[in-house]
């Protein structure tokens, strides 16, 4: 019997091969091996590799695998992996998979990964929060680009829509963890307080859904559905640009929410001071909340997240290779995971062990390098002349107002375009210590978030780094 269930997980791996390319099913599929089959309990184990493979075949195969294994066992079987958590020791892991039941075909992973509109979950314990559960507090590591915002988000997470923190504005550049943020506060929410209505939800998706309620003539339903969220946690808002009327239904519900106390989370690319579309009573309302950035990660924090990613994964990858992707990952959170995935499959498909041979050949394909980075020299050479002094004034102690600011800038620049910590830009620039760079780089944040004028002024020397190094 038991050798029965084998063919019939052999025939499951025969239909998925056919369904995706011969590389892609050696690379994950090829690595699964059977373990038994519980016919009193519909319960399929097989073993897997590392949690890498798991989570990847999680991820992007869930739905395929389903519907082979409903063809092949005749029966909504309940998938279970067995992973290798520790092959040095031979440990394993038990996980069930997540997968939705009753998927029909192949074509039927494309509607399953579909995010389905918000108007379908009309009973209010149906709703679905739209969450990663991958993205929690426990694995968004800190570090001095992140702590404030990591602390207000914990702070939320325990008193929703209680604390002085709402709404929150999380903003900063691609890659530096907003979406993770965002989305911990509310997987933590939802730990915390599970009859809380949360919802994670992209501008575009909330665009799209209110222009098909325009279309079904159902504008109405849409606005009372998102009048009962308690936490609304809205990804990617700068790119509202030009939808005037999705903004303008957005604001109906923002002030409902915001008077009965719920919890909103906005989060974007950039600071509330340059979305035009923002209308003045909104910026008011935010003033009341909080608006907080997140910065890239500096070498030392790539090094901790990669490290954590390491422990957490079951991954070997040697201390040099880690400083070394930390190093030319370019402050991206998502560089260092793209790096560390595509050595993973590297490693699995030519069953290769990880070096630093492998992290160059993987970095020239995953990261794009820059071969001319800014020095301290270049940016106080275009700061001194964009306001008119000397280096030596910057060095100085004078506390004159221009000479102030442009060593500021300076600190500010470095920290921004530099893998440089505080404490040496503090001594390339007069002889500082750490504590006045953090200063310097914290007045300047702050005159950004409500200063247009000054907004423009540092984009207009930033575009000057990028002509002289063109």
């Amino acid at each position: 019997m038991q050798q029965s269930h084998k063919a019939l997980w052999d025939n499951c791996l025969r239909l998925i091969r056919q369904n995706v390319t011969e590389q892609i099913f050696k690379t994950w599929f090829e690595p699964l091996v059977f373990e038994k089959y519980d016919e009193a309990t519909a319960t399929l184990l097989v073993q897997v590799p590392s949690p890498y493979v798991y989570e990847y075949l999680e991820q992007q195969f869930v739905q395929l695998m389903g519907w082979a294994l409903t063809q092949s066992f005749k029966a909504n079987v309940v998938l279970t992996y067995r992973v290798m958590t520790d092959k040095s020791h031979n440990l394993t892991q038990d996980v069930e998979s997540d997968r939705p039941a009753d998927i029909e075909g192949p074509q039927a992973a494309t509607r399953a990964n579909k995010t389905p509109t918000v108007l379908d979950a009309a009973v209010p314990q149906d709703l679905n929060p739209q969450l990663d559960p991958r993205k929690t507090f426990e694995n968004f590591i800190e570090g001095d680009s992140n702590k404030l915002p990591r602390t207000i988000g914990l702070s939320i997470a325990e008193y929703p829509g209680k604390s002085a923190f709402n709404p929150f504005f999380i903003f900063g550049p691609s890659g530096c963890g907003k979406t993770h943020l965002a989305t911990a506060i509310g997987v933590q929410i939802k730990k915390m307080y599970p009859q809380k209505r949360v919802l994670y939800v992209s501008a575009r998706l909330f665009q799209v859904q209110y222009t098909d309620a325009q279309r079904q003539n159902s504008v109405n339903d849409f606005i009372n559905f998102y009048q009962t969220i308690d936490v609304l946690i809205v990804d990617d808002v700068q790119e509202w640009a030009t939808a005037e009327k999705t903004v303008a239904t957005f604001f109906y519900i923002f002030d409902h929410l915001f008077r009965l106390g719920k919890q909103i989370i906005l989060v974007s690319d950039r600071p509330p001071v340059d979305l035009d579309w923002l209308k003045d009573r909104m910026l008011t309302r935010f003033s009341c909340g909080l608006i907080a950035e997140l910065e890239k990660p500096n070498v030392q924090l790539c090094i901790d997240i990669l490290r954590s990613k390491c422990r957490r994964d079951g991954l070997k990858i040697p201390a040099d290779v880690i400083e070394y992707i930390a190093q030319y990952a370019n402050g991206s959170v998502r560089d260092l995971e793209g790096v560390v995935n595509s050595l993973m499959a590297y490693s699995i498909v030519y069953n290769s062990n990880i070096d630093m041979r492998l992290a160059e050949r993987v970095i020239k394909r995953a990261v794009k390098v820059d071969n001319h980075p800014l020095t301290i020299d270049d940016i106080l050479e275009t700061v001194c002349q964009h306001y008119n002094v000397t280096q030596q004034n910057i060095y100085s102690k004078s506390r004159k107002r221009d000479y102030v600011l442009a060593r500021q800038i300076s600190m500010y620049l470095a920290q921004k375009f530099t893998k440089m910590p505080t404490s040496r830009i503090g001594q390339l620039i007069g002889g500082r210590d750490h504590s006045t760079v953090i200063h310097s780089c914290t007045a300047i944040e702050q005159r950004l978030k409500v200063d247009k004028l000054f907004v423009e002024e540092l984009k207009s020397i930033e575009t000057s780094f990028k002509l002289k190094r063109s």
